[in-house]
């Protein structure tokens, strides 16, 4: 079954507008596609909705370790064959953890989409986890835990999460720890891979030089193996527990790195629109954002300054980050929360909502520059059930924020009093701090 809806604005990647398609197979496996001829290649990009939240205590990091390990032999194929065959077919072939999905990439040319996705298939149900790749993948694993442990936002990201949510999978690292990388075994590995990747939590987007008719019974054969619905450990819904500390991890370095964040607001909240144009003007609009002009652009007190909404599947978060010289950064909090505390209370200007407006409804285009950023975004929109008419509404819905919906939204989201602050190096000029 096929239906083609949601014309796609113009864009940079093809001159004529272009079309969403639902493509069911035979076996009832769905994919949204976007036809594109002009060049012989195919992306695809699936996800999971199960990801590093859910592995289990004292052994987390599992499913970036499954990441890492499905295109390291598959079948008959042992690990050097399989990357020999990738290699010799020009296929791209990647995946990767996040706290709530296992995400897939895909990327061939059209004379090679029957192998390209067998051996994707092939990756998802038979993979191998022989002895020498897993000793391999866990000690380059580990190996960049150490380096990480030394890098000031690494570090100060980390801590965050730890604080925001410390009795919560998602305040464990992603990536696991030494001790909890090295407990991970090969049979987790497969029970991972078996019991959490299956049809009924797969979404799949396909951009590219292959029709709907050639897409159909290609699903069937790729994912049609997969079990029917998959076990997922339960992750809780919760709030962030910031409480307005600002914590020190001190490492020897010239220029710390500052992260600080509190409760955010999810996805499907009917304000999320009126939040995310806050957002650009607090912090997301780069040079033309409030803390970007007066942290930086007045006051030279940082090499860099954001803020982002950061929604997760349990939970949401507004959070930002800033790197300044250690001598500078207890003046660089002060003016942070300045410009949180006077945004919350005396909200944003018309004029300052109408440039926000016009850049994000414009820019929007830009996000389909590729193939690849085509299928992100088609799984992105899945994930987050925005239907399939999204790509025509989206711009409606940044529209239709009014001036009042934006300093309500700020007044109940914004609290310069309970922001959480992290700073990892060696800094200055800081008041009440918590040192780790």
């Amino acid at each position: 079954m096929v239906a083609f809806v949601a014309p796609l604005l113009a864009t940079a990647f093809s001159a004529a507008a272009i079309e969403v398609a639902r493509v069911v197979s035979p076996g009832d496996i769905e994919a949204w596609l976007v036809e594109e001829h002009t060049n012989p290649i195919i992306t695809m990009r699936i996800a999971f909705e199960v990801g590093a939240a859910a592995d289990p205590v004292g052994k987390e990091g599992l499913a970036n370790m499954a990441s890492s390990l499905l295109d390291e032999g598959a079948g008959e194929l042992d690990s050097q064959a399989f990357q020999r065959r990738l290699e010799d077919l020009s296929i791209t072939l990647r995946f990767d953890a996040g706290r709530d999905t296992f995400n897939g990439q895909l990327k061939t040319l059209t004379e090679n989409k029957n192998q390209a996705f067998d051996l994707l298939g092939m990756a998802l149900k038979k993979p191998r986890f022989d002895a020498e790749p897993v000793l391999r993948i866990r000690s380059q694993i580990m190996a960049r835990l150490r380096r990480l442990s030394q890098d000031p936002g690494t570090v100060a990201n980390r801590r965050l999460l730890e604080i925001l949510f410390p009795d919560h999978p998602y305040g464990r690292p992603p990536e696991g720890t030494l001790a909890s990388v090295g407990a991970v075994t090969a049979g987790d590995i497969k029970e991972f891979v078996d019991k959490r990747l299956a049809v009924d939590n797969l979404v799949i987007g396909v951009v590219g030089d292959i029709t709907a008719a050639e897409l159909a019974p290609l699903l069937d054969a790729t994912f049609g193996g997969l079990p029917a619905a998959a076990e997922t450990m339960q992750v809780p819904e919760v709030r962030a527990k910031a409480k307005g500390q600002t914590m020190v991890v001190d490492i020897a370095v010239p220029q710390s790195a500052i992260v600080f964040g509190h409760q955010g607001i999810k996805r499907d909240d009917p304000h999320f629109y009126a939040a995310y144009v806050m957002n650009y003007i607090l912090g997301g609009g780069n040079q033309s954002s409030r803390l970007y002009q007066e942290v930086r652009e007045k006051r030279g007190l940082a090499y860099s300054v954001h803020s982002l909404l950061y929604p997760l599947d349990h939970s949401a978060l507004i959070v930002g980050g800033a790197g300044t010289a250690n001598a500078r950064v207890g003046e660089t909090l002060e003016v942070l929360r300045r410009e949180w505390r006077r945004l919350a209370e005396a909200g944003v200007s018309g004029e300052e909502l109408t440039d926000a407006k016009t850049y994000l409804t414009g820019s929007f285009p830009l996000r389909f520059t590729s193939s690849s950023r085509i299928a992100s975004f088609l799984v992105g929109v899945q994930l987050d059930d925005l239907g399939i008419d999204y790509l025509d509404k989206r711009n409606g819905y940044i529209e239709a924020v009014t001036l009042p919906q934006v300093n309500r939204l700020a007044r109940w989201l914004l609290d310069a009093e309970a922001l959480s602050v992290v700073v990892a190096g060696a800094p200055d000029g800081i008041g009440k701090t918590e040192k780790e």
